[in-house]
């Protein structure tokens, strides 16, 4: 069954949500439309709605069961053109329904089983985790013992878990020479202190690339043309190598020079300018500009590098680089690039000339040398730290061995009280698998024997006799002829009447189908599942006939889930109709309270659903049912006032059979089969009226004590003639409880 839902983040539910928890059997939910209600049944329709998320449901044993859910959703699925097929145990012998339900039983039995041993596995579970709580505790007090002098052994392990953890550890792997307690302080306290750490050694620098690109050849070459073109004379001469070739990219289609914008330039002079600047002239100033671009690119990157090496080492307390001279070089290096590239930036606009760049090679051997030397220093210091280490390793290891020493017998006990425990819980755990797939075998059994005797129409046959009994005469459930196991609703002309039923209608037929479906299957598989009956509104556009008929099918449903008889374990109702609700939570016996029932009022305010749990205590009241209260008082009272009586009757009836049930005075009387009755009847209803409206005249007194009580007697039989009575004995209960006490 359900133990408890969670609602929250959804519709008028906020952050904080709701609760419903403590389920029983039989749960009532009221709340006046727009509470809340059909948001939660429809959660429970689907869970696995992303918009959900913040939802849950908690099964009791941890054991889910099918919830089938009635609510509007429910009736627009089920009532599209054709209803699905329902099916129940149909033409079985005796012997197949009892073999199935001693199998049943015999399930139900195993389930039992499997929940008890739940119950002792939660129970082995828990016993276990209070005694891991138990010295945890235990354990907190040897750290809470030893924390001054020891503290720094037990440096990741200051949480009660990780040290009570460490504690179980060192008591099964803990070699160390034991040393007396004086002798761990005398040593702690040199031990511990300020702690030295490793240290991460500087990266090297490789400057190879950069050596190779200053020594190229090419930053010395004087890069020109090809002098046996008629034009390379001249270019030569006048030293113009640079500026024609900078000059060619200017050319344009028409033969206009760039530079005198006269019509000089033609196709030999063209050709003469190409043959000039030829193939290796293309080479060397392509040479030029990469070596240039990987030079900048080399110098970026290794720029970068020492910066940050240099910022790391300057932030650091106890640094192994000399960090004056390093930011010196450094200094120095980024002078000396930032010249080169301007060299390189002359050699690739003028590749004629010859240029003569600052190497890089000492300075860069002058910082490597000094991250060379301060890699030296750290190595020197990780060793000591190593050695440190070691030493404080092993005095941690002795603290341990100490403290496990004299806690020795706590511990021991411990751990052997938790291996047995955890010995019953895997036991248990084996048991409860091997019920759970003896549950599973026979399950399916059942259900393989089911699908051998199962039928569609005998639930056919019971929502047409329901309907029948119930005053809808004029349609009726048929097979479809279209598709298999699928039914229609037909009129007695043979016309389909699905676009032409009311909504009252069409919602009783809805949940007739809807019984049926509780009691069996769309499928033959799952005909004898068990399952919980979730029931949001099923009266909210029904007429109070119907009112009476739904409450009575739901109650007749209550009374064989308090015998523990079928397959139908829980019921959440909700409705926002107190009639309904008084119908449907009435209890046959001697009392307002029932252990199976729990009763919950929900509420918004303000567009947040609230909800208020009243236990077993039925919260619903309203002025009919003072009413009621009212009348027994006056008739325990031996009716000293029959004019409020008079009123009492007459609100009562107008309220019940007028209002609600649409029963006129005279439609009251011809309930009454005999002459006789019906006339006691109508002279009840004109006492009534009568008492009710006016002052009796005073010229004539008459002691109306007998008159009364027969009228009381006739004010019981209109319920009873009316189908009814039971309405009105759970009105009168006390007279009820009274009567039987009396008449045993």
């Amino acid at each position: 069954m359900i133990k408890s839902i969670t609602i929250k983040n959804v519709a008028t539910y906020d952050s904080a949500g709701i609760e419903i928890d403590n389920l029983r059997k039989v749960n009532f939910i009221y709340g006046v439309n727009g509470s809340g209600k059909t948001t939660i049944s429809n959660y429970l329709q689907q869970m696995d709605d992303p918009k959900y998320a913040s939802c849950s449901l908690v099964w009791e044993n941890d054991l889910p069961i099918n919830l089938l859910v009635y609510n509007k959703k429910f009736r627009e699925k089920n009532f599209s053109g054709s209803i699905k097929g329902v099916f129940t145990l149909g033409q079985a012998t005796k012997e197949e329904i009892e073999t199935i339900e001693k199998k049943k039983e015999d399930l139900q039995a195993l389930k039992n089983k499997e929940i008890s041993e739940n119950n002792a596995l939660e129970k082995q579970t828990k016993e276990k985790e209070e005694l891991e709580d138990d010295f945890k505790e235990v354990s907190w007090k040897v750290y809470k013992k030893h924390e001054s002098p020891f503290k720094e052994a037990f440096i990741g392990f200051l949480k009660k878990d990780s040290f009570k953890s460490k504690l179980l550890e060192e008591y099964l792997e803990n070699t160390s020479i034991l040393l007396s307690h004086e002798k761990l302080k005398e040593k702690a306290r040199t031990v511990f202190g300020e702690i030295p750490t490793t240290i991460s050694t500087m990266p090297n620098i490789n400057f190879d690339r950069f050596i190779e690109i200053e020594n190229n050849i090419i930053w010395q070459k004087k890069v020109i043309g090809k002098s046996d073109v008629d034009i390379s004379k001249l270019i030569q001469k006048l030293n113009l190598n640079d500026w024609v070739n900078e000059g060619r990219g200017y050319l344009q289609e028409d033969d206009i020079c760039p530079f005198c914008q006269q019509k000089t330039i033609n196709e030999k002079f063209r050709k003469q300018l190409d043959d000039y600047f030829d193939e290796s002239f293309i080479n060397d100033t392509k040479l030029i500009k990469e070596l240039t671009e990987e030079y900048e690119r080399l110098a970026t990157n290794l720029l970068n590098e020492l910066n940050v090496l240099e910022t790391s080492e300057k932030n650091k307390k106890e640094t192994k680089l000399n960090i004056k001279l390093f930011s010196e070089y450094l200094k120095t290096l980024s002078s000396q690039i930032i010249s080169n590239k301007e060299l390189f930036h002359n050699k690739n606009k003028e590749p004629s000339r010859s240029i003569e760049l600052n190497s890089l090679q000492k300075q860069l051997e002058s910082i490597q040398e000094l991250i060379s030397s301060g890699n030296e220093e750290i190595r020197k210091h990780n060793i000591i730290v190593e050695n440190y280490v070691a030493e404080k390793t092993n005095l941690i290891k002795s603290i341990w061995k100490y403290i496990v020493k004299e806690n020795e017998p706590a511990i021991r006990n411990f751990i052997k009280k938790r291996d047995g425990l955890q010995k019953g819980i895997e036991t248990i755990s084996k048991n409860k698998d091997e019920l759970h797939k003896k549950y599973q075998n026979l399950d399916k059994e059942i259900k393989e024997l089911g699908k051998n005797i199962t039928s569609v129409q005998p639930s056919v046959d019971q929502i047409n006799k329901a309907l029948q009994s119930f005053g809808f005469h004029n349609f009726a459930i048929v097979s479809s002829p279209v598709e298999k196991n699928h039914y229609q609703i037909q009129r007695e002309d043979r016309t389909l009447a699905e676009s032409t039923l009311s909504e009252g209608e069409i919602t009783f037929i809805t949940f007739l189908y809807f019984l049926q479906l509780a009691k069996g299957g769309i499928s033959e598989d799952n005909v004898t599942e068990d399952r919980i009956l979730v029931i949001d509104d099923p009266i909210s556009s029904l007429d109070s006939n119907v009112l009476f008929v739904v409450s009575s099918l739901l109650k007749e449903i209550r009374k064989t889930m308090y015998k523990n008889e079928g397959n139908i374990k829980q019921m959440v109702i909700f409705t926002h109709n107190v009639y309904f609700h008084k119908e449907v939570s009435f209890i046959d016996g001697r009392t307002y309270e029932r252990g199976d029932a729990h009763y919950w009022i929900l509420r918004k305010n303000r567009n947040c659903s609230s909800i208020q749990p009243f236990g077993i205590k039925n919260p619903i009241q309203n002025s009919y049912e003072l009413l009621w209260k009212e009348l027994k008082e006056l008739k325990n009272r031996k009716f000293n006032s029959s004019t409020t009586i008079q009123n009492t009757m007459r609100r009562i009836i107008e309220n019940y059979f007028k209002i609600l049930g649409k029963y006129g005075d005279d439609e009251l009387i011809l309930k009454f089969t005999d002459k006789e009755e019906q006339e006691i009847c109508r002279a009840l209803l004109c006492w009534i009226n009568d008492g009710s409206h006016c002052i009796p005249d005073d010229l004539f007194i008459e002691e109306q004590g007998d008159v009364t009580e027969n009228y009381f007697d006739v004010f019981k039989n209109i319920f009873a003639h009316t189908n009814h009575l039971e309405h009105y004995e759970m009105m009168m209960k006390d007279e009820v409880i009274e009567a039987t006490q009396n008449n045993p």
